[in-house]
């Protein structure tokens, strides 16, 4: 009985990790869909595996980091066509940018449920800014290291590797931890409601990010009503949608984006996309603290109330009866 509890924890566990190398794998695919060259180095304005590995360090803790890696590893090993010292030095940093953003949330006190505006950020400002530092840094330093890059390309091709890094952590992890907990509309007013967000969202999103008008502030707007309306549960695709939208006109060079150089095209990307998870991820998690406040106040106040009906004067004179007239006369 031990040895078999013993063979399907450890049959769970490679699962987790090939489902989590998986992940990674096709997020990475995905993100090179629209890969741009930086001093001829290949980054992206969204790379969606940083968001995949720290959402699945946040959901399975530590043990997650070795699919990270070879998830990491596959991606790399793919791009380059081969496999060096560099490339697993580059894996070294991919994997630890993660696991070191996943140690400061959980040493700060994060809560994945995201329900406190301290959680938003911390999300944003330690595991998305300040953990992706590290992969950054390996990963230009290694591109230096190996003479594919000049030392006068180094800080370039950093911030377009650290943006990138970090608008896939702004833009998919909260989008996987609401995907947990997320409910279906009950009521037909919010099914309205919903299909009318997903309508207008799509059209926004194209008209503001494929109009050579400056029309790309529209998308805030939007931003607010699905936070308001839904919650992280309404603005974490909204964004995505949006960072998605932009990055595909951004790698097109169509509307806001004509006529740009690459450089200025990922400065503006890592601008706005970080300007769109910004509003979407801080605004719904004030929301949601707003309204966890509220109902807690509201159970306080009913709790309140069966404690004043319960020592009420009517209930304590129910519970003694007073005597008849004429047997206190008779006393």
């Amino acid at each position: 009985m031990i040895r078999s509890e013993r063979t399907r924890r450890a049959a769970v566990a490679v699962l987790r990790v090939l489902a989590v190398t998986a992940a990674y794998y096709a997020a990475g695919g995905l993100g090179l869909i629209r890969e741009v060259s930086v001093h001829g180095a290949v980054v992206t304005p969204l790379w969606p595996p940083t968001g995949i590995a720290l959402g699945a360090l946040i959901y399975l803790g530590l043990s997650a980091w070795p699919g990270i890696a070879l998830g990491s590893l596959l991606v790399v090993a793919t791009l380059s066509g081969s496999v060096t010292p560099s490339t697993f030095a580059v894996v070294a940093g991919n994997t630890a940018a993660p696991v070191c953003s996943y140690l400061i949330l959980r040493r700060a006190g994060f809560r994945k449920e995201l329900d406190r505006l301290r959680d938003g950020v911390m999300l944003v400002f330690l595991g998305a800014l300040a953990g992706m530092v590290v992969s950054a840094t390996v990963g230009a330093g290694m591109l230096v290291v190996d003479g594919k890059l000049p030392l006068s390309g180094f800080w370039p091709v950093w911030a377009a590797w650290w943006s990138g890094d970090a608008m896939g952590v702004l833009v998919v992890t909260p989008l996987l931890l609401v995907l947990r907990r997320l409910r279906m509309p009950r009521t037909t007013d919010r099914w309205i409601e919903a299909s009318a967000l997903l309508v207008v969202s799509v059209v926004v999103s194209l008209v503001a990010t494929r109009s050579s008008l400056a029309m790309i502030y529209l998308v805030f707007p939007l931003l607010i009503w699905a936070a308001l309306r839904f919650q992280l549960a309404g603005s974490a695709p909204c964004a995505l949608l949006v960072s998605v939208l932009a990055a595909i006109a951004g790698t097109e060079g169509v509307g806001p984006f004509e006529g740009q150089t690459i450089l200025h095209v990922m400065v503006n990307l890592a601008v706005l996309n970080g300007c769109v998870a910004l509003t979407a991820l801080l605004l719904a998690a004030l929301v949601t603290e707003q309204s966890n406040i509220r109902h807690r106040i509201e159970r306080a106040c009913e709790e309140l109330a069966e404690v004043v009906d319960h020592l009420a004067p009517g209930r304590a004179a129910a519970a003694w009866p007073s005597r008849p007239d004429d047997e206190l006369d008779s006393h």
